[in-house]
């Protein structure tokens, strides 16, 4: 097909478009003959459209989309697999999600190549404001899709032995999240269109090259690996993290419990080990499994995790605050030996919270217990200067899974150094 007859035929499906044609119609009218052309020739034929006009900011995003539908038999058969599983499903959930960020990705690459190249004017103002919102828009990629991934699916691999996969992607996650960073703010500052050109491109590269990791490598490996209990597990969690641009569907009802990652067998057998991607195979077979025993004999279960009685009262006195707790009858129950600011001692408890006030500061906390009980106030705090440092005093009202009352929680803590701190200070910044 000449260049010329390649153009026209972007134009008819244009048209198409603009006329409310659904994707998936021109999917079965056009699919065959566009999925000949080199993916490199798509956008290039749409960047000389836009340059005359052709197309305007808003056909983008609905081309954005046909594309994607078009090059899906690029992927591999797992990341079709994928695909059949229920709406819902938290694997199909993280593919729907790739979908939208390569139509991000493309639309960024679309717009980057065009903004630049037409007069300064409405237009381009036009394109380079469409731009930054996409930007912003693509920064919850990291606050949804990737923290997913990082921290309710990557767990289930490293607890195979599988931590050189998540230990790349992880990394990679965090270059993409810097970069967008960068170039939103190249955007506000830079006038430099060559270097904002390149910048926009590199990132668009970027992202869409860890959609295909994900979607052939990651995905076909958690395919294979996790059971339907730890979906189960993911799947209730997911919801807290968020989801990037789609609307989930819960058809999917899991069958088996959930399982945490603490909760398997971390051995991987051999049919599962021969169905997994062979990049991941080259590293499996290499690996120990995480057999670390979480749950320890006296242990007491939470609704997160597990202590003993020694790490708990371990980790209160190593609070670098005073926590007390009133019951529901204005008892003192418990306090903490951590950094004490009032003086505090075990003739307290059993104690009713009002002996424990001066007389003239009762009637203050009478109100504040009748304010939490009666559900009107969610917290109560004041500061103090006691011999030179500032002290930050909290109370707060404890409800059970029911919403019921259950006692008052003091918090005291000196902010005074806290109160100093200025700019940023980075884990990567710690020195030994």
């Amino acid at each position: 097909m000449e260049h010329k007859e390649k153009v026209e035929l972007f134009k008819t499906i244009l048209k198409k478009l603009h006329q409310g044609e659904s994707i998936e119609s021109l999917k079965r009218e056009f699919g065959e003959i566009i999925s000949r052309l080199s993916p490199f020739e798509i956008p290039a034929i749409e960047q000389e459209l836009l340059r005359e006009g052709e197309i305007t900011v808003r056909d983008i995003v609905k081309m954005c989309d046909l594309h994607v539908e078009l090059f899906r038999g690029a992927v591999s058969g797992a990341a079709r697999e994928i695909e059949k599983l229920p709406q819902g499903h938290p694997l199909r959930n993280l593919f729907e999600e790739n979908k939208e960020i390569l139509k991000d990705s493309e639309a960024l690459s679309l717009l980057a190549s065009t903004a630049f190249s037409v007069p300064e004017g409405e237009k381009r103002n036009e394109f380079l404001s469409r731009l930054k919102e996409l930007l912003r828009q693509m920064r919850n990629i990291g606050f949804t899709h990737y923290t997913k991934e990082e921290m309710l699916v990557f767990p289930y691999l490293e607890r195979r032995g599988i931590t050189a996969v998540p230990s790349v992607l992880w990394s990679k996650h965090d270059e993409i999240r810097l970069k967008i960073k960068v170039v939103l703010d190249l955007y506000e500052t830079s006038e430099d269109e060559e270097r904002l050109r390149k910048e926009s491109l590199e990132l668009s590269r970027m992202v869409a090259d860890m959609v295909f990791r994900e979607n052939n490598i990651l995905y076909s490996t958690l395919l294979v690996l996790l059971s339907e209990g730890e979906w189960a597990a993911v799947s209730q969690f997911e919801e807290e993290i968020g989801f990037y641009k789609i609307d989930v569907k819960r058809e999917w009802q899991p069958s088996q419990k959930p399982l945490l990652p603490f909760e398997i067998d971390p051995k991987v057998d051999e049919e599962t080990y021969r169905k997994m991607p062979e990049e991941v195979r080259r590293v499996v077979g290499t690996l120990t499994p995480d057999n670390y025993v979480v749950r320890k004999e006296n242990d007491l279960e939470f609704e997160n995790g597990f202590l003993n009685v020694e790490e708990l009262e371990t980790i209160f006195r190593t609070l670098p605050m005073d926590i007390t707790f009133i019951d529901n009858n204005d008892r003192v129950r418990f306090f903490s030996h951590g950094q004490r600011i009032f003086h505090r001692a075990a003739t307290v408890i059993g104690r009713p919270v009002q002996f424990c006030h001066p007389p003239r500061s009762v009637h203050i906390v009478n109100k504040i217990l009748k304010s939490f009980k009666e559900g009107r106030k969610q917290v109560a705090e004041f500061w103090i200067n006691l011999g030179g440092r500032l002290v930050h005093i909290r109370y707060f009202p404890v409800h059970g899974r029911n919403g019921e009352y259950i006692g008052t929680l003091e918090l005291v803590q000196d902010v005074t150094d806290i109160k100093k701190l200025e700019g940023e200070k980075r884990l990567l910044d710690w020195k030994d």
